[in-house]
């Protein structure tokens, strides 16, 4: 079984490369917006809490974040290939609770691998993202604000994880099959 934390700024294709990573280890994937989009459609007791704090503008907890992605990646079953968290752990208590939480099941994460794009190409990336997707979000004010957070927030995950023994850095600069290769190869020694 191996965890694995895709970790990379907006833009940095963590999305692209999990999609192959699945298709190719058959891991499970959690993405925390997707996860919380689907507790509130489908108005599980945790949906409808994560909805409270939605709705008043809150981050979600990082306790009850937990608790959904607990209930997710019990779904995937106690024999499951590995699961791929993407969108989490975002700071430090993130990532100390899921270490705990993996640990409960006897688990752990194998490592985190991050996704290592200059600032300039992110800009490009996810303007052109927008343009192509619609995606709201995808606009050069919000994107430098999202980069800015992710900045500020993640800097001090990148030295925990690698204090862990856990970080693994990918160039996710140039050809898309060649930093896949260079991810299944960090993969495949853990």
């Amino acid at each position: 079984m191996k965890n694995i934390v895709i970790f990379g700024a907006p833009g940095s294709g963590k999305g692209t490369q999990s999609d192959k990573l699945i298709e190719k280890y058959g891991f499970g994937h959690i993405s925390t917006g997707d996860v919380l989009r689907a507790e509130i459609k489908n108005g599980t007791e945790l949906g409808k809490t994560a909805k409270s704090f939605i709705d008043q503008g809150q981050l979600i907890p990082d306790e009850l974040m937990i608790s959904i992605l607990a209930s997710v990646y019990d779904s995937f079953g106690k024999e499951h290939a590995g699961v791929i968290f993407d969108g989490f752990p975002r700071t430090i208590p993130q990532a100390e609770a899921l270490k705990t939480m993996l640990a409960e099941r006897g688990h752990s994460v194998a490592a985190m691998i991050e996704l290592d794009v200059p600032e300039d190409e992110l800009m490009t990336r996810l303007i052109k993202r927008g343009k192509e997707s619609g995606r709201s979000d995808d606009n050069e004010e919000t994107i430098k604000k999202r980069l800015d957070v992710y900045h500020n927030q993640t800097a001090p995950l990148v030295e925990w994880y690698e204090k862990e023994g856990l970080r693994r850095h990918i160039d996710g600069l140039g050809d898309l099959e060649r930093i896949f290769a260079d991810i299944c190869k960090v993969i495949d020694n853990i």
